[in-house]
């Protein structure tokens, strides 16, 4: 875990109460708050910490983030915000379930050993475990309803009908469950996108049988 931390951090860590050239950077912001995160803990670190060490403002660092737990989904954020467009590339020719299982493994190509989700890596060293718990259910939930609203779409159901949301549920929780192992397995993890296809296949292929 702690080699995990010079390659997440590179050269840029400082003193904590040193301060940072003026920017509204949101990376600057985000790299700022993982040193701290490192140094002091998630818990022991506060909006004011972050925005004094990044050189913005408060109100400033509301500009970017809603709250300081976003700042340890960043990289997810991203990716799930990029999921629509991501889905709507997957050809239309294929299956409906062969399309969910394109869908999530392209989103899972957005990870791997050069963009790791700092705190979900780092959460012996930043103590940020029970805080990720808390704020992981509602970025699953928003997930499930996009594959949901997807699997509806491909298959002509309803998005409210039983199956494209059990679908949706059992899909992203396997992918989930991917994830969880791909991040446990410290610095010789290779990509993401083997172990999300392994788990999610096998779903795929149990709800093609009815959807």
């Amino acid at each position: 875990m702690r080699g995990e931390r010079t390659m997440a951090l590179g050269h840029s860590s400082r003193p904590s109460g040193s301060g940072r050239p003026r920017s509204s950077s949101r990376g600057m912001i985000a790299e700022a708050a993982a040193e701290l995160f490192l140094e002091q803990t998630y818990t022991g670190t506060t909006v004011d910490d972050i925005a004094r060490r990044s050189g913005v403002s408060r109100a400033t660092f509301f500009n970017y983030f809603g709250s300081k737990s976003d700042l340890l989904w960043l990289e997810v954020d991203e990716a799930l915000a990029a999921f629509d467009a991501t889905a709507a590339s997957v050809a239309d020719d294929l299956a409906p379930m062969d399309a969910v299982l394109a869908a999530v493994t392209r989103l899972a190509d957005a990870f791997g050993p050069g963009r790791l989700p700092l705190a979900v890596t780092q959460v012996e060293l930043m103590g940020t475990d029970a805080e990720l718990q808390a704020s992981a259910l509602p970025r699953f939930l928003a997930l499930v309803r996009r594959l949901q609203a997807f699997i509806a779409q491909r298959t002509g159901a309803s998005p409210d009908d039983l199956l494209p949301r059990a679908a949706a549920t059992a899909v992203v929780g396997a992918a989930v469950s991917a994830a969880a192992a791909w991040a446990r397995a410290g610095v010789g993890r290779g990509p993401l996108t083997p172990l999300v296809r392994s788990a999610v296949a096998p779903v795929c292929a149990g709800f093609a049988l009815v959807l």
